[in-house]
């Protein structure tokens, strides 16, 4: 149901911008699709909701002739690669990624000379041109997967998330592992200590704690210590919506994007959700309005596309982490 939430004036307004988008939506066999992080009205207009690589294989895999994709640009490139037979719009170009920006293909370039053997395994928060310098794409869902299948005796640059790749570093005890140093500006705004004084104040509560948190690396000894026995759970999102729904637990904590709250809380009605930082808000995200989506199916902009041959080249890379998934 459309939340009455919303950033338009007034609610008359808001819903009868709703049923315009829907009306435009189904007259030009548009399918929306919205990340776990944008805002709930977003979330509550969207045909889809989930993290980046779900969204895009749900472009992929629907007959709809546009995709209308509400998160960040590196996303709506992503499905662009995916789905090269349909046109893809992002609501707003200036939506772009903090992580993603953390490095450039000319580092990469520098990177690998330097490291000539080494298999590259790149975050799916990355540009096209990155991913196609990259012989995985991995998620944070199989970013462990991805890098146990790689043979034990070869080198592995992983970029460009640092603390994604501190955990999975930590968790394959791998030696041969090089950790590019970026971050999400969001994950890493938490400091450590926010972790025990968390769980001090919501004793009986689960802490759901993504990968990308800059929180997490001195806890890392206990996470592997404990193997997953505590009530602390290091997950994407989407295994956050899995957990909070599996789980007996009826109070969870929960360290990424505040926009996820607004998912789990509407799929578990029941139980009670607390931001570990009620400021982990991504600015990039929260760039899309109902009114940019609005015009984006109104005036068909703005187009995403990805030359022929990096696609070519990214294509590889992300089929590669969808089938180690």
């Amino acid at each position: 149901m459309f939340n009455l939430e919303t950033p338009c004036s007034d609610t008359v307004a808001a819903a009868t911008m709703a049923s315009e988008i829907y009306e435009m939506a189904r007259k030009r066999d548009a399918v929306i699709l919205a990340h776990n992080y944008q805002i709930p009205e977003i979330q509550d207009l969207a045909d889809y909701v989930g993290d980046s690589l779900g969204l895009s294989q749900q472009a992929a895999a629907s007959s709809a002739k546009l995709i209308v994709f509400c998160g960040v640009h590196f996303m709506a490139e992503t499905a662009a690669i995916l789905c090269p037979d349909k046109r893809v719009l992002i609501p707003d170009l200036d939506a772009g990624c903090s992580l993603a920006a953390s490095i450039n293909i000319e580092q990469l370039r520098n990177w690998k000379a330097e490291h000539p053997n080494a298999v590259v395994v790149s975050y799916v928060n990355t540009t096209a041109e990155i991913k196609a310098e990259s012989d995985y794409c991995c998620t944070s869902g199989n970013a462990l997967k991805i890098v146990q299948s790689i043979p034990e005796d070869k080198e592995i640059l992983f970029l460009p998330d640092q603390f994604l790749g501190s955990w999975v570093q930590k968790l394959t005890a791998r030696k041969n592992m090089h950790i590019w140093m970026g971050e999400c500006h969001v994950h890493a705004m938490v400091p450590p200590k926010r972790i025990d004084e968390s769980l001090a104040e919501h004793p009986q509560a689960e802490l759901l704690i993504h990968p990308e948190c800059g929180c997490l690396t001195p806890y890392l000894d206990r996470v592997v210590r404990q193997n997953g026995s505590s009530n602390l759970k290091v997950t994407s999102t989407e295994g956050m919506i899995r957990r909070a729904s599996e789980s007996s637990a009826s109070e969870f904590v929960v360290a990424t994007e505040i926009g996820i709250l607004h998912r789990l809380k509407k799929e578990n009605p029941s139980k009670t959700f607390y931001p570990i930082e009620s400021e982990m808000s991504c600015r990039y995200m929260k760039m899309i309005t109902m009114e940019k989506l609005h015009r984006a199916l109104k005036e068909d902009v703005f187009h995403v596309t990805v030359e022929e041959e990096i696609a070519r080249k990214a294509r590889t890379a992300i089929d590669r982490m969808v089938s180690i998934y």
